[in-house]
């Protein structure tokens, strides 16, 4: 992709609202942009390219541990939410209207009784389980106070996932088998986090694990062990504790960022509505259950809130929306045009997500290029200026912003082995 044929409507100021250093970030480097309605933000065409590349990740493990992906309306027959009771509980943050034809309907914030409805259709014996059937689809949450970005904001892109077992036990693996599908996700995300025992809430069941990323913007405050990977939201464990019950480490208070939870829920929900299957004795009996969700969109601006610098974001290759990003300090200059345009082509051959920054308006120089590159956060740059008539290139990696001098014909072999391809 080339700089110039890109809409990245990079700012110097972030609006006056934008508390949160990711918010700020991701309006001044052109990934969100408000869509005049609050808690509601465009996807501006870096930001789809690191939701999708987020996405991705996602879906691959979930896939890996033998998960259904399936996709549910994001309109839900307000009837379903009745049949459990959650229709009140939820109150006003369930946005509710009715069609033509005076249906109740709801823009579901979650969708623990639609998929109920699916396998209770679908599913009859105990031979066709244990099921995961999981979807990431938007969702809409109509908050008091939608703040923060994507932090808090109204609509937001979830992958929800339920599973139906026929015992307590199974249900039980199973939970476990997401914990650790969870943890290969924020560990392959660069994210720095802690799984800790957390109150169920609105969701239910008998007993729930939030998947915290560690930082002080954070609104949740969480107890951490100096000695091991333990933690535990400061509701669920005993007021003056200071001492962790895994390995007798020591506590401290830290700030969390919710972005993945995982339930327990037992029969709740299948009891309420009356999705049962076939046992080995031919007897009905409710799917004992299971449900776990993932904040994608939310994802985005816990990785910049751990992420960045005073200059802007940085990206890993994993959530960057291009690995590299090819500078032409003169674009006019037919001779470093015709490097740069070599090394993209070469990059591309690669695989590598590259983006070539050609662009040669007067008013957008060497250092306004630099400054987006530094903004944006891309994982590496490759400068290509006079240092070509000794043929050679510069290397920066975004991280700490190292600078280095390498060989034309080099560069593309240490990009590869910094990539690992």
């Amino acid at each position: 992709m080339r700089f110039s044929r890109m809409l990245i409507p990079t700012m110097k100021e972030a609006p006056s609202d934008a508390v949160l250093v990711s918010h700020i970030l991701l309006l001044r480097a052109g990934f969100i942009q408000s869509s005049g309605g609050s808690g509601l933000y465009n996807l501006l065409p870096l930001g789809k390219r690191t939701l999708d590349k987020v996405r991705a990740v996602v879906k691959e493990e979930l896939d890996k541990a033998g998960c259904n992906e399936v996709h549910l309306p994001m309109v839900t027959p307000l009837s379903l939410w009745e049949e459990t009771g959650r229709a009140d509980k939820f109150g006003r943050e369930l946005l509710r209207f009715k069609d033509r034809h005076e249906n109740g309907f709801t823009l579901s914030p979650t969708n623990e009784e639609a998929m109920v409805n699916l396998v209770r259709q679908t599913v009859k014996s105990y031979k066709q389980l244990p099921l995961n059937v999981y979807q990431i689809n938007w969702k809409f949450r109509d908050e008091v106070r939608p703040r923060f970005g994507l932090m808090r904001g109204r609509e937001f892109l979830m992958k929800d996932a339920y599973s139906f077992h026929a015992t307590t036990e199974d249900m039980e693996r199973e939970f476990s088998l997401m914990e650790a599908t969870y943890k290969k996700i924020f560990t392959r995300l660069g994210l720095e986090f802690r799984v800790v025992e957390a109150d169920s809430g609105a969701i239910g069941g008998a007993g729930s694990k939030e998947f915290m990323i560690l930082a002080q913007s954070g609104e949740d405050t969480i107890m951490v062990c100096d000695q091991c990977d333990f933690g535990a939201n400061v509701e669920v464990i005993d007021e003056g504790t200071t001492t962790c019950p895994k390995c007798g480490g020591g506590l401290s208070q830290t700030k969390g960022i919710e972005a993945g939870h995982i339930f327990q829920l037992g029969t709740t929900y299948s009891e309420a509505m009356k999705a049962e299957f076939l046992n080995e004795h031919q007897k009905l009996e409710p799917f004992v259950m299971g449900t776990y969700g993932i904040g994608v969109s939310r994802l985005l601006a816990g990785i910049i809130e751990q992420s960045h610098d005073e200059r802007g974001c940085i990206w890993t290759k994993e959530s960057a929306p291009f690995v590299v990003d090819i500078i032409v300090a003169k674009a006019k200059n037919s001779d470093q045009m015709e490097v740069a345009e070599q090394l993209y082509k070469g990059l591309q051959a690669q695989g590598v997500e590259v983006i070539l920054d050609d662009r040669a308006d007067k008013k957008i120089g060497f250092g306004a290029k630099m400054k987006d590159f530094e903004l944006i956060g891309f994982p590496y740059a490759i400068v290509v200026g006079n240092d070509i008539r000794e043929g050679n290139v510069e290397l920066i990696t975004r991280q700490g912003l190292i600078k280095e001098t390498i060989g034309m014909d080099e560069v593309l072999g240490v990009i590869a082995q910094r990539l690992a391809l």
